[in-house]
């Protein structure tokens, strides 16, 4: 199939790499033409404007948009539309809010447009490995698609969600799961680290690899961080960012009053993070001395 990528980034880029790879013919887009220029170099096309992209695109076109969520989306979408023809498609790969997907997706049809929103999971792994691909949109948009999908996706790793919107829903939520798993993997390293045995902590994550129930890719990457950055994860400050994703989920899990107490934790701990001293703890501390006596460590 012919289709253009626009945002080359560090799933951009891959991805146009995985679908060139199949036999697809991918015009690849971005801000900066390095990207292209280095693209262009393994044999894809390039297009260093939004007009040259639309023009290098067989009727009805598709054009996959890898940028970041929110308003550089927006902004693109924005200059893309009034440049397409009724029954061309705007997918968008990136990791926005679905209630944003199912407003374009409104807004697009009301030119005539298809949207298409797709979660994809893989990161810097899914060129070799595949994305895991979650797509949302109406069933006359999505089906021609399939053979991108197919092809990006490893065996098995497309889905059809649903209608506008449930595409960035799902991978929201696996986000969301993303979180609280890897919240319980920090939480039993940090147990054996302090431990008064000495523990190897790469051996035991390559060891849990095999035969053991909570085997699975995060803990295959914990072994390879051991492995890279010793025990003690020397150079890898504890501060961890959000991108969003973790608190939509927390947000959609409290307006259904479904309990979510392992996601909505590993959120706040992700914020704790980012504290170099916690007020809190310091009124904790100042609570305790003041009803108890209790000693505090002056800073």
């Amino acid at each position: 199939m012919d289709l253009a990528i626009v945002g080359l980034g560090r799933m951009g880029g891959n991805m146009a790499r995985r679908l060139h790879r199949a036999g697809h013919r991918v015009i690849v887009h971005n801000r900066s033409a390095e990207k292209i220029h280095e693209l262009v170099a393994e044999g894809l096309t390039g297009a260093f404007s939004v007009e040259e992209t639309i023009a290098a695109l067989p009727a009805p076109r598709v054009l996959w948009i890898m940028l970041p969520a929110g308003d550089a989306t927006q902004a693109m979408i924005d200059e893309l539309a009034p440049l397409l023809s009724p029954g061309d498609t705007i997918v968008d790969g990136g990791n926005a809010n679905f209630h944003d997907s199912q407003r374009r997706h409104a807004a697009l049809a009301e030119r005539g447009l298809r949207f298409v929103d797709a979660g994809i999971s893989g990161g810097v792994w899914g060129l070799t490995n595949g994305y895991g691909t979650m797509v949302g949109g109406d069933v006359d948009a999505v089906r021609p698609l399939e053979p991108i999908f197919r092809s990006l996706a490893p065996e098995g790793g497309y889905v059809h969600a649903g209608p506008a919107g449930a595409g960035h829903y799902v991978k929201m939520v696996h986000n969301g799961i993303e979180y609280g798993l890897m919240q319980a993997y920090a939480e039993g390293f940090e147990i054996l680290h302090a431990s008064a045995y000495p523990i190897d902590l790469e051996a035991v994550a390559k060891a849990w690899q095999h035969g053991t129930v909570i085997r699975s890719w995060l803990l295959e990457l914990a072994g390879r961080a051991f492995e890279q950055h010793g025990t003690d994860l020397a150079g890898i400050r504890g501060w961890v960012a959000d991108s969003g994703e973790g608190r939509w989920t927390v947000q959609e899990a409290i307006d259904l009053d479904v309990p979510a107490p392992v996601i909505t934790l590993s959120l706040l701990a992700r914020f704790a993070s980012r504290q170099d001293e916690s007020y809190g703890a310091q009124v904790l501390a100042a609570l305790r001395q003041q009803f108890g006596g209790h000693a505090v460590k002056e800073g």
